[in-house]
């Protein structure tokens, strides 16, 4: 008779369909956390309000507003400045926005390390996004 090589963990082995039961649950739970931010709107500004750009929960650009009469269309530096204000609106948002997701993912992925973490399809260094919690 083979003995398990589990028993020395004591309590009568490795339950693996637990374990797949338990990270099917956390991938569902993440991908819910994912859906609720897409649907979330952020707000960054920059000037007192002269510039505004909204995102989503995962940082998609979804508009900019530029409050009329701060700048003028026909003067190349005051194009440039628009362009730097709107750059760092979007930065700002895009923080805003990754505070967020990291509030609501946090708990999720910190649970995913417990299982070896970097799971494919779940988030960490094998299976996650390329850079930072959103991916950019």
């Amino acid at each position: 008779m083979t003995q398990n090589p589990f028993d020395a963990l004591g309590g009568g082995g490795f339950d693996m369909n637990a374990l797949l039961q338990q990270a099917q649950q956390m991938q569902e739970q993440l991908q819910n956390a994912q859906e609720l931010l897409v649907e979330q709107k952020v707000t960054g500004t920059i000037a007192g309000g002269a510039v505004s750009v909204t995102v989503n929960g995962v940082g998609e650009l979804l508009g900019v507003d530029i409050t009329a009469g701060q700048f003028d269309g026909t003067d190349s530096d005051d194009l440039a400045d628009l362009s730097d204000m709107i750059i760092a609106a979007y930065r700002d948002a895009k923080a805003k926005a990754e505070a967020i997701a990291n509030e609501a993912m946090g708990p999720l992925a910190g649970g995913l390390e417990g299982l070896g973490g970097g799971l494919p399809g779940l988030g960490g260094p094998e299976g996650g996004p390329p850079s930072g919690q959103l991916g950019f």
